[in-house]
């Protein structure tokens, strides 16, 4: 099997054939996490992981990037978690949340931080792992981190190998996907121990080149993600590695069923 640790198919881009990319999904033994950006992506995600009896969860979180506009409000992030919470919950995790300081957002930083801080200290009260992201920002985010006891995953990582090993000498996972096509992480994926990598789609974007290739799974013109081609991450690691497929497939979804408590 294999598990697709950050999905947003509770954005827009599936509103018209969620329920078919979910079956897909299922029938490939490929199971998801639907990632929360804010409020209402939060809770979609969750109503959509309550409609399946296993393979589909949630993640509740205010992303970077909204911070400026959306106001963290704790108790309404908190009852949605508390809803669908303890064994066989579909809360699985607070995310994605963190820094980013691309382009204008870097215009509050901290802003940024404040609201991450709250966040973070909402894991802690219901113990669930993080999903980070971070962009243009490993440095203050490992400087925060260093001071945290948190568990979690670095979504999307694309920082250097000295990053990389600092969040994996402080116990944190690390997630690939399609970026691995656009920037070169093979130093860094071969230097990680697979113990400790998590892989994803971060679907609708960041389509593997396979995948816009294939007349048989290109579901539209726009080349759109999907959790099922979480395959040709595993895949291309795999060959990074030089490891067999299936054992990558294997220990990255006994990692995320770890982390997740799946």
């Amino acid at each position: 099997m294999l598990i697709d640790t950050h999905a947003h198919l509770n954005f827009k881009a599936f509103k018209n054939d969620l329920e078919e990319v979910v079956k897909r999904s299922l029938a490939e033994n490929v199971w998801l996490i639907n990632v929360g950006s804010k409020y209402e992506t939060s809770k979609k995600a969750v109503e959509i992981a309550e409609k399946y009896k296993k393979g589909v969860f949630g993640a509740i979180g205010l992303h970077p990037i909204h911070a400026k506009d959306e106001v963290f409000d704790k108790e309404k992030y908190k009852k949605l978690a508390l809803r669908s919470f303890g064994e066989g919950g579909k809360v699985v995790a607070i995310g994605e949340i963190g820094l980013d300081y691309d382009r204008e957002y870097g215009l509050f930083k901290e802003k940024q931080k404040e609201v991450f801080l709250e966040q973070l200290g909402l894991s802690k009260e219901l113990e669930l792992p993080v999903i980070f992201h971070c962009r243009k920002a490993h440095e203050d985010l490992l400087e925060i981190l260093k001071n945290n006891q948190i568990h979690g995953v670095i979504h999307c990582f694309t920082g250097k190998w000295k990053q990389a090993k600092e969040y994996l000498d402080m116990g944190f996972y690390l997630g690939f996907n399609g970026i691995i096509y656009k920037l070169d992480l093979n130093e860094v994926i071969k230097k990680t121990p697979l113990e400790r990598i998590l892989v994803e789609t971060d679907c609708p974007y960041l389509t593997p080149p396979l995948a816009r290739r294939s007349p048989a799974e290109k579901r539209d013109e726009g080349g759109r993600n999907e959790p099922i081609f979480v395959k040709y991450i595993a895949e291309e690691i795999a060959k990074i590695k030089n490891l067999d497929f299936q054992k990558v497939a294997e220990i990255t979804a006994q990692n995320a069923k770890g982390l997740f408590r799946l």
